[in-house]
């Protein structure tokens, strides 16, 4: 037998590899850039000053972000109070707490507060005129990762409330409602889901499949608790449905970490995310036949892993052709001994490119160059086996939704700021620099599903190294602050250009 290829029907979740969301956000890079929104946008936005725009309380957002890491921190690596990363899964008694103190917060600030049946927070001020409009949202995530860190989801949320924050120091009147917004399990480090609540909010996830998503992370011995148990047992089972008709958005922006190296390394201050990356993942298992290490000549061999391997390589040169990334983070391979030629390899593949048809010319060009590999470049052929995990479709934020954060972020850097002045002093004359630009997300968050149901969009604000997932995941007080100013200007621009 010289080789067999099958593939088998995606299914949910694969008994040898279960997805998180640290699988989500690896790498990040800039691609081909798209026509910015003021160039493609389908409605011109408000041409009203912005120049008093309210400065937000930058010492209470930063007071914020790190007084509630107390709720779940861990993984000290330095001598600082704020030197720690976090263990604040979702649903468990510090995700509790930090929820409780957030909706106190809001609630302070005569913002009404709706728990939906995922456990997703909505905090709403009402607007001057149209009530009972659909209001627009900001948000993010405050559940973490095992060794997350403290910006990750984090940032956005508590940017979000210190923007509800500023409004009412300032008695700002907005045309319609601003609202802020919690989503449950975005990362999936508990129950192995990622982005599931704001997906049962945007119709794509069944409410009763995230109900019965039992968790990954339970004590030795002790039964999974499914999502619903523990939406009961921390009290956060609302009786609002979780759908997008029960809690309508005008829009939802997002603020968040780049999770990646590009912004820190171009010297960039501000990313205007223009979509989100698709992304397919596989888990491929090739066989072939054990046996004696030292007794079988290399001729004579059907070895799985040394197949596996050279399908790995094939598929990084395939990246780097289509201008994708591909990944390959778990690899397993059987019976496990030293001395035994292995008969079974499987290994993942992560495959992202924000073009829909790259993507699936990626997929093609790995299925065919693992097949020639499996029949032509194994001494005595391999089977492979090909099992899609998931697929998501790349994401096109809402041109008004860009536009609006790119007219904030060139209010606060742009040509003439005093931050764009200073920035041009250390770059030999370069006043042509820009402080901002627009970037692909690398990873999913909560507003690619949001996007689906209302108009969308995220800023990104630089990362450290470019790590994140990580305790030793940092943005500075500087870029949270600045992240969350253009968040504020970009809500207000929507807010003041949306027909009500």
């Amino acid at each position: 037998m010289r080789g067999i290829v099958h593939q088998v029907p995606k299914r949910a979740v694969s008994s040898f590899f279960k997805p998180t969301s640290s699988h989500l956000s690896v790498f990040q890079r800039i691609l081909p850039i798209m026509p910015t929104a003021t160039q493609t946008r389908a409605v011109q936005l408000t041409s009203k000053s912005y120049s008093t725009t309210p400065r937000i309380n930058g010492g209470r957002l930063m007071d914020a972000i790190h007084s509630t890491c107390e709720f779940g921190q861990a993984h000290r690596y330095g001598d600082h109070c704020t030197e720690t990363g976090m263990n604040r899964l979702s649903l468990n008694d510090d995700d509790k707490k930090v929820r409780l103190w957030l909706i106190d917060q809001v609630k302070a600030i005569g913002c009404s507060v709706t728990v939906d049946q995922m456990g997703n927070i909505f905090a709403v001020r009402p607007g001057k005129t149209k009530t009972d409009a659909p209001p627009v949202y900001m948000g993010s995530h405050l559940d973490t990762q095992m060794t997350g860190g403290r910006y990750d989801g984090i940032l956005g949320v508590q940017a979000a409330l210190e923007a509800l924050r500023t409004l009412h120091d300032n008695n700002v009147e907005t045309e319609g409602p601003i609202g802020l917004v919690n989503w449950t399990n975005e990362e999936g480090a508990r129950f192995p889901m990622v982005t599931v609540s704001s997906g049962v909010w945007a119709g794509v996830v069944p409410l009763e499949t995230a109900w019965n998503c039992r968790e990954i992370t339970a004590p030795a011995g002790a039964q999974p608790q499914s999502m619903k148990e523990e939406l009961q047992r921390i009290g956060f089972l609302g009786e609002t449905p979780a759908s997008h008709e029960a809690t309508p958005m005008a829009a939802h922006f997002e603020l968040h970490i780049e999770q990646g190296p590009i912004l820190e390394q171009e010297r960039e201050k501000i990313g205007v995310v223009v979509g989100a990356q698709g992304y397919s993942w596989y888990e491929v298992t090739v066989r072939g036949r054990d046996s004696h290490a030292g007794t079988t000549p290399l001729a004579a061999r059907r070895d799985a892993v040394l197949a596996a391997a050279k399908m790995i390589v094939a598929s990084n040169a395939i990246a780097h052709e289509c201008e994708g990334v591909i990944t390959t983070a778990v690899v397993n391979s059987a019976p496990g001994t030293i001395n035994t030629i292995a008969h079974t390899a499987r290994f993942t593949l992560d495959i992202r490119h924000p073009k829909a048809a790259a993507l699936a010319t990626m997929v093609d060009k790995c299925q065919k160059a693992f097949a020639k590999i499996a029949t032509e470049d194994s001494a005595r052929g391999v089977e492979v086996v090909w099992t899609c995990l998931t697929e998501n479709a790349p994401v096109v934020f809402h041109p008004d939704c860009v536009a609006a954060i790119e007219q904030a972020a060139e209010e606060e850097v742009g040509a003439g700021t005093a931050l764009h002045t200073a920035a041009v002093a250390g770059e030999q004359g370069q006043t042509d620099k820009k402080l901002w630009r627009p970037i692909w997300s690398g990873a999913g968050h909560d507003s690619c599903n949001a996007s689906k149901q209302c108009p969308a969009g995220m800023v990104f604000t630089p990362t450290r190294d470019g790590m994140s997932h990580t305790p030793t995941e940092y943005c500075s007080p500087e870029d949270c602050i600045l992240g969350a100013q253009v968040l504020l200007g970009a809500v207000l621009r929507f807010d003041a250009a949306r027909k009500l």
